[in-house]
């Protein structure tokens, strides 16, 4: 659900990319093939999942866990849109959110686009194609969502787009949104600050000097009150902390953004490390920047940073010490070749931890309430009933 708002025409937008867009760089469209596909199956929320019951009022009911789902209410972390080859039509993508029981989600596209000649639909399948910073998948979203505006579910846009490694553009590309879009687009991300996994298709960590080049766009973030999420891996296996160094500039450059850590730093290249550690590292960070958040989606976290039961207790025990600063999600991404049940499973795996946790964090976590707050939404997460 968005607010209605009337759009210029998109002759204006694409003469204003083309002027705007880097060397090299073709035009981005916002015409896409999921525009004419056939209508998405009709899907009631979960039961017990409604908006109703996330709108404040004296009649707010209370969330019942012995009878409700523990499953998470907010998908922070969807993307709409693949990397490459045709998505999942938009509508049907919003019955997957429906029939899980997720009524607020951030509409991610992909900040890096494979060429359309290559044939490529997925990264790590097509090692050594480039993987190019575009804004067609923003473009196509925003165009989604206005023309689909659903009712059953609050969407929020975010701007995929950034080429952290070259910020100077960053500014111009977010006026070229405004122009059109103004006032649509409340999230930044996920942007790659270092993502080891892209490494085959051209991605480079971003240097250190880049870094205090942001404060141009940075500065429209803070105005705006815009959080930025940022993929920034700790490192590896054999070298875990090798480029912790990165995201620690980051947040001592920049303490009054609003900034979310992806995956709580971890990826495909670090899946051994220590719990404790991970946690105590993870811990520091957040005790001394007040503005941090981390994200806890994709299911490599779960399979291996909670997959024992002395692993899970201890991130519950991290959980539940800073309920106002965990962000859910899936990590999910909308290709033509996901159904309903692969969207369904991520959910599942995402959210196993969240009904372990106490009633405090469950309702700041796995209810939102931390979500709410830090986009100022009209919504607020149900008390947790209590036992008679």
């Amino acid at each position: 659900m968005i607010v209605k708002q009337m759009v210029m025409g998109m002759a204006c937008l694409m003469a204003a990319s083309c002027a705007m867009m880097p060397a090299g760089e073709e035009a981005p469209t916002a015409t896409t093939p999921e525009a004419v596909a056939e209508p998405a199956p009709q899907s009631a929320p979960l039961p017990g999942r409604t908006l109703a019951m996330f709108t404040p009022g004296p009649d707010q009911a209370c969330y019942d866990r012995d009878t409700l789902p523990s499953t998470m209410v907010v998908d922070t972390h969807n993307h709409f849109r693949p990397f490459g080859g045709a998505a999942i039509p938009f509508e049907e993508t919003v019955s997957y959110l429906e029939r899980t029981g997720v009524l607020f989600a951030n509409v991610y596209g992909i900040g890096q686009s494979l060429p359309f000649s290559s044939g490529c639909e997925y990264y790590l399948d097509c090692v050594g194609t480039p993987a190019i910073p575009s804004m067609q998948n923003d473009l196509a979203n925003a165009a989604n969502l206005i023309d689909y505006d659903p009712e059953t579910v609050v969407l929020t846009l975010s701007m995929t787009f950034p080429d952290l490694a070259r910020p100077q553009q960053i500014p111009d590309q977010i006026a070229l949104l405004d122009r059109t879009y103004d006032g649509l687009f409340r999230w930044m991300g996920e942007v790659n600050l270092v993502k080891q996994a892209l490494m085959g298709n051209g991605h480079v960590a971003t240097p250190m000097e880049a870094i205090p080049e942001w404060a141009p766009f940075m500065a429209i973030l803070r105005e705006r009150n815009i959080p930025l999420a940022i993929h920034s891996d700790l490192g590896s296996d054999e070298t875990p902390w090798h480029y912790a160094g990165l995201m620690e500039e980051v947040l001592r450059t920049y303490p009054d953004n609003t900034i979310i850590w992806m995956h709580m730093g971890l990826s495909k290249e670090l899946t051994t490390l220590a719990a404790e550690e991970h946690i105590a590292k993870m811990q520091g960070f957040l005790d001394t920047y007040p503005n941090l958040y981390l994200d806890i989606s994709w299911r490599v976290v779960p399979d291996a940073y909670f997959d024992t039961s002395e692993k899970k207790a201890a991130y519950v025990a991290f959980f539940n010490a800073n309920p106002g600063r965990i962000l859910t999600g899936t990590d999910f991404v909308a290709s033509h070749v996901k159904t309903f049940e692969v969207y369904e499973e991520e959910v599942a795996v995402n959210s196993a931890i969240l009904a372990d946790l106490d009633d405090e964090a469950f309702r700041r976590i796995a209810l939102g309430e931390t979500y709410f707050r830090m986009l100022d939404l009209p919504y607020r997460a149900p008390d947790i009933c209590k036992a008679p």
